[in-house]
């Protein structure tokens, strides 16, 4: 019996791990379940999986969150917080951590449950962009096991040698292949992006996801935090991780070798099956997605990412070669930009010109501590707040 802290439980991530635990009482508990604003939908989770602790955001929430628990006569501990957030996460009750929570907010709480050494399976792609050499010192020194969820890395992960060391090189990886669905905007006329709507943006052709990533996904910088994400996890260089836009979702990644040969895991597009492989590695269990049907395809399609239709990949690929601070401030910009886009005070192509002048004026340096990276975040947030004012 493994004992689950879910971060982020009331986000598409969350729910779906729920699910694939539901359908597994014998295997896992939940120890903790934790939401930022959503106390309601919070509440009636606790109702179903009853943890021993759940965290919310802010001491008004958890005020709402203790009254709705006693209401259902619920004796489930109430905590608020980002030290909350931490403890839960490396609590010594608690074996794994999904680390769901979107965007900055979820570093603390990761890098937590790395230093307790705990099974951490990361959906979080920003605690690698922000921190990666941070965090893979952690997992390593504490003896942490690292299983990332992220669709693409995940197929990856499935498709590299038992064992596989972060060495390209030892064990004969010429390329890694990351696909792209293209998202909504793959075929519409670049010059008619400027006038995108959220609503139109977050209207993704293949998977259900949150309005952050949704985003993320048109502009493909989603694309670009995972080759970010990619290099810290496996091991590769940018000139290493190619992008491949396939816009039906069916192969989530593949590994090149010298050999010729490419392997490729396939599946229909379902977050439960990564969530799945990762809760019973290196064992497989059912996750509740059926199997594709590879004749109802019939056709599978494979094409280059073009940077003039989508210049955040690029920006990525320009953060992880500059290395140090530069993938934070990266991210920072784009979680600004996005929500200022979201909220209609920038229109869509603002997005990548926004985060092209943060980074342009913030000069990247060496991480030294988390602190640093904190602080590097929190300016780079200001700056791109001023852009926008002015």
């Amino acid at each position: 019996m493994q004992r689950i802290t879910i971060l982020g439980a009331t986000g598409s991530i969350g729910v779906s791990t729920l699910d694939v635990i539901a359908r597994h009482p014998d295997r896992y508990a939940v120890h903790a379940l934790t939401a930022h604003t959503r106390v309601d939908e919070l509440a009636a989770l606790c109702e179903r999986f009853r943890p021993q602790v759940a965290v919310v955001g802010s001491a008004d929430s958890a005020k709402k969150l203790t009254r709705l628990l006693r209401e259902k006569n619920l004796k489930i501990q109430v905590e608020y917080g980002e030290a909350a957030l931490c403890a839960v996460a490396g609590a010594p009750e608690c074996d794994a951590v999904m680390a769901a929570i979107v965007g900055a907010a979820g570093l603390a709480p990761t890098l937590a449950a790395a230093h307790a050494g705990k099974k951490v399976l990361l959906a979080n792609k920003e605690v690698l962009v922000m921190s990666g050499r941070l965090f893979m010192d952690a997992i390593a020194a504490s003896g942490a096991i690292l299983l990332p969820i992220d669709s693409e890395h995940n197929a990856i992960f499935q498709c590299l040698p038992h064992g596989y060391q972060r060495s390209p090189a030892q064990h004969g990886i010429a390329k890694i292949l990351l696909t792209a669905s293209g998202g909504p905007f793959l075929t519409r006329d670049v010059d008619t992006l400027a006038s995108v709507t959220p609503e139109e943006a977050v209207a993704h052709p293949n998977w259900v996801m949150g309005r952050k990533i949704s985003v993320d996904s048109a502009t493909m910088m989603n694309k670009g935090l995972e080759v970010i994400e990619a290099h810290w996890l496996f091991g590769a260089s940018a000139s290493q991780i190619d992008v491949v836009i396939h816009p039906q979702s069916v192969i989530h990644s593949m590994v090149s070798y010298v050999d010729g040969s490419i392997l490729a895991q396939l599946g229909n597009p379902d977050m439960r099956t990564p969530i799945a492989y990762a809760l019973a590695y290196p064992e497989r269990m059912a996750s509740g997605v059926a199997s594709i049907d590879l004749t109802a395809i019939a056709q599978l399609v494979f094409e280059r990412p073009d940077f003039n239709r989508f210049p955040c990949l690029k920006l990525a690929y320009d953060a992880l070669q500059a290395g140090g601070t530069a993938p934070a401030i990266l991210n920072a910009a784009n979680e600004v930009a996005v929500d200022a886009f979201l909220n209609q005070a920038i229109g869509f192509r603002m997005i990548d010109q926004l985060i092209a002048r943060v980074m342009d004026m913030l000069p990247h340096r060496p991480v030294t501590d988390i602190d640093d990276l904190i602080e590097q975040d929190r300016h780079a947030r200001q700056v791109a707040y001023d852009f926008i004012q002015s």
